[in-house]
């Protein structure tokens, strides 16, 4: 039996962890669908770059080894993820692999930015995770500056406003919460808190 749990929100809000968390807790499969993309902008850079018939060659040919790259969460790679995503033709290549995954027995919950609108509108439970644009910079800097030390919380702040920029506003897909979700904010929220609050809302769904 199939049971789809979307979860959207923008960089370093708390939506992969939530994601996880849930997936663990039902014993469910999880996807982030996040790195589809970057796995696609890091395979269209290596491929020549990220123009558009290139982008989708590498969507199309995309493998297991490019989901387990592990590059795949560096800054660069959300950078390119953020513009091939916003490419109708990569979009599409990508879509008819999560619809799979989305209803497979057992049950599924993907993470990414369009999944409650466009991907899986049909999902069972969707949420959508946020947080302030200073909480979300402190998060992300943390994670890269241990491989980056001159990298500054201004120069991630900067870039997590301007992908929120292209996401929100590309013509394909923008990133919006489904008006069926449970949105909520994780700025003064503690991780356990947050993933209560998501279980609790998969659990009246069940």
């Amino acid at each position: 039996m199939s049971f789809t749990i979307a979860i959207d929100g923008p960089a370093a809000a708390g939506k992969g962890t939530i994601a996880r968390a849930v997936a663990a807790h039902f014993g469910f499969a999880h996807l982030d669908t996040g790195l589809l993309y970057r796995a696609t902008g890091a395979r269209a850079l290596a491929l020549g770059g990220l123009e558009p018939t290139v982008a989708e060659r590498a969507a199309r040919t995309l493998t297991d080894a490019d989901l387990a790259r592990d590059d795949l969460r560096t800054g660069d790679a959300g950078q390119a993820a953020s513009v091939v995503a916003a490419m109708p033709a990569v979009r599409k290549a990508l879509l008819d692999w999560q619809h799979a995954f989305a209803r497979r027995d057992g049950g599924a919950v993907l993470d990414g930015r369009d999944i409650g609108t466009v991907v899986c509108p049909e999902a069972e439970v969707k949420l959508f995770v946020t947080a302030s644009d200073e909480e979300r910079a402190r998060r992300r800097h943390a994670e890269l500056v241990v491989a980056r030390p001159d990298l500054t919380l201004e120069q991630v702040l900067s870039d997590l406003r301007e992908r929120d920029r292209r996401d929100e506003s590309r013509d394909t897909a923008p990133m919006k919460p489904a008006p069926d979700a449970l949105v909520f904010d994780t700025t003064l929220m503690s991780i356990d808190a947050a993933v209560a609050q998501a279980i609790a809302r998969v659990q009246a769904a069940r």
